[in-house]
């Protein structure tokens, strides 16, 4: 079991998932919604992968000053991948989320908090019952700020003692990311009744509201 120290800025881990991603109901009631985001308005982008991005995109949307959260693929081999193409750990890509945020309102630290936080970084390509490298814990940083944030709290996370084995939470370069088909985006808000999302994601985002309730959207 996870050991978490009083001190640690990171005050909890969100529970493993019961049932596996890639045997989830695909159906969508809706088409997603994207909120519209002014061209005026100074934005940027964190793209992270911690298992099942339905859960992943659900708990970074609660978040105030994140504007916009897609689910999609990043870190393989092949171009406009499939789910069912990715779901074979064949391509290389992981489930990852891709978050418009205004750093206004809301920092990059914040959002690195917010993802080691809600998932278990030290289990090396799963989460729960979803297995294999297309669920591995990942950072993918688009630029060298970024970067340097990403391995300064990791590093941080391994020194203080946090965990019992070490962080193996992947940091690489944001080479490319691909919007999940439509029925992935915005999925808990719109199937919150399917079994997944009520046995698995909504127990996760309830204890996330609670760990980071000075920091979520009114």
């Amino acid at each position: 079991m996870i050991r978490l120290k009083k001190y640690l800025l990171f005050t909890c881990l969100l529970g493993y998932a019961l049932a596996s991603c890639a045997q989830k109901n695909k159906k969508s009631v809706k088409e997603p919604t994207d909120m519209t985001i002014s061209k005026d308005r100074h934005t940027e982008q964190a793209t992270f992968g911690s298992g099942c991005f339905w859960c992943t995109e659900a708990i970074l949307q609660q978040l105030d000053g994140v504007l916009k959260v897609e689910s999609g693929y990043s870190g393989g081999s092949k171009p406009n991948p499939t789910y069912d193409e990715v779901c074979t750990g064949l391509t290389g890509h992981a489930e990852v989320v891709q978050v418009t945020y205004d750093p206004a309102k809301i920092s990059y630290a914040t959002l690195l908090e917010a993802f080691w936080q809600s998932h278990d970084p030290t289990t090396l390509n799963r989460q729960g019952n979803d297995v294999g490298t297309q669920y591995r814990s990942v950072i993918f940083y688009a630029n060298e700020e970024q970067q340097k944030e990403a391995e300064f709290y990791k590093k941080k996370l391994d020194e203080s003692g946090a965990y019992d084995k070490p962080v193996v939470t992947e940091i690489s370069p944001l080479k490319a990311f691909y919007k999940a088909e439509n029925y992935h985006q915005n999925y808990y808000n719109e199937n919150g009744s399917q079994p997944y999302c009520y046995y698995v994601i909504r127990p996760k985002l309830e204890k996330f509201k609670k760990a980071f309730k000075d920091k979520l959207k009114h």
